[in-house]
């Protein structure tokens, strides 16, 4: 089948799923394959539960009309995305970055949405399955689409872009994430920068961190640049250290004076920065800028305060690298009171995954806390004082234990660590 004719399809069932399990009536069906799982196994299930197509790249043991064969399912999903976004003249902002991009997209969409038709990356579905499948839940009715892009070695950024066409970009940041794979911080600066090369390439805008000297030096001959910052840039504010969640004062660019978010960490400043200069470069009113970056409330374990049994809980346990973990032990370390830190393992870290767990263990040695508690990983390879367990569930029932009151405690720690089980 040709792809004019796939997509004529797509738009008479415009619902793509790639797992039975999730799999709606009238979904068209991509059968995926990965290491430990065939969707070709599961056609005739997705067919049977409603799927009006099921695209598979094997042969399989039963005939339907309704399914459409092709040498590669993946390579199709990605092509039938690029076709659709060949079909929109709108803008499709992309935004990548070692911290922050998924609390960047979702301040960005909240900004945006409420004044446009936007459309955005669900959850975290960040990768080469889930850009496409992004793409293709952006309606026709789409003012705005604003896409997430995750990355954990180089060209992968470049590969998305093939299809994602950015005319607007957003790196956060560039820290010490995925070391592993990118080969060194300066490997995650040019796998992160292949977002600048498309934009420059094709004439696009880049909203750019201007306190950040690397990324200024990596925009050079990009001719569309919205900067904001805390000076010095087109829009500019601060913010106030002393609160328990991140109030921003706004200096310049716009009118607004002030933004109370429900964000903890002034490491999330940048984040609601971009997000106004982007809500003023597309003419969304202060008065939709401010209430939208007010009443977003954080959710999937990222920069929560949840409060239980008297205490405060910083739960920020969807992922950690040196860059976010130094941030967030900085800012609990700034409150007062009795502070206890349950933290757990980085991962891929590579070579340098011993020399930045010690790191840390050496920057939680500045400061004074209740209570120390590191979990798995690296962490438990290197010289600390600290108590160290396993599991996140050994930690919880030792947290349940300890019975604190009155206490502010921070959850952090990769996603495989699953830190949030301390609180079960």
């Amino acid at each position: 089948m040709q792809l004019p004719d796939l997509y004529d399809i797509y738009l008479q069932y415009p619902s793509v799923q790639t797992d039975t399990r999730k799999l709606k009536p009238g979904d068209i069906y991509f059968a995926l394959k990965g290491p430990s799982y065939n969707g070709n196994q599961f056609a005739r299930q997705a067919l049977d539960a409603g799927a009006a197509y099921a695209v598979v790249d094997e042969p399989v043991n039963f005939s339907d009309e309704r399914l459409i064969a092709t040498e590669d399912v993946l390579q199709t999903l990605q092509q039938l995305a690029k076709y659709h976004r060949e079909q929109f003249e709108i803008p499709f902002i992309a935004i990548t970055g070692s911290n922050g991009k998924t609390t960047t997209k979702e301040l960005v969409h909240e900004v945006l949405s409420s004044t446009f038709t936007t459309y955005t990356t669900k959850g975290n579905l960040n990768n080469h399955i889930g850009i496409p499948l992004t793409i293709l839940s952006v309606g026709m009715d789409a003012d705005m689409a604003v896409i997430e892009m995750g990355a954990n070695h180089q060209k992968e950024i470049e590969s998305y872009c093939v299809y994602t066409n950015p005319t607007h970009g957003i790196i956060t940041n560039c820290g010490k994430a995925h070391l592993e794979g990118f080969g060194g911080i300066e490997g995650v600066r040019k796998g992160k920068g292949e977002l600048y090369d498309h934009i420059r390439a094709n004439n696009g805008t880049l909203f750019l961190m201007k306190d950040y000297d690397y990324l200024v030096e990596m925009s050079k001959g990009i001719s569309n640049i919205i900067t904001y910052g805390t000076t010095g840039a087109m829009i500019t504010g601060i913010t106030d250290s002393s609160k328990e969640m991140l109030e921003v004062r706004m200096l310049s660019g716009t009118g607004i004076k002030k933004i109370q978010t429900q964000l903890v960490g002034e490491y999330n400043l940048p984040n609601v920065l971009v997000a106004v200069a982007v809500g003023k470069y597309f003419n969304v009113p202060d008065e939709k800028i401010k209430a939208a970056l007010e009443n977003y409330s954080p959710s999937n374990s990222r920069s929560q305060l949840v409060e239980i049994d008297g205490n405060k809980i910083i739960l920020d346990a969807y992922n950690a690298n040196p860059t976010s973990m130094k941030a967030a032990i900085e800012n609990i370390a700034k409150m007062n009171g009795d502070k206890v830190l349950m933290l757990g393992g980085m991962m891929e870290m590579g070579e340098e995954s011993l020399k930045e767990h010690q790191a840390l263990v050496d920057l939680i040695n500045m400061y004074d806390w209740k209570e120390v508690v590191l979990v798995g990983g690296d962490f438990i390879k290197v010289n600390n004082p600290f108590t160290t367990f396993a599991t996140s569930t050994e930690a919880g029932k030792w947290l349940k234990e300890k019975h604190f009151t009155n206490t502010t405690i921070l959850v952090k720690g990769s996603r495989s660590m699953q830190m949030e089980k301390v609180l079960e």
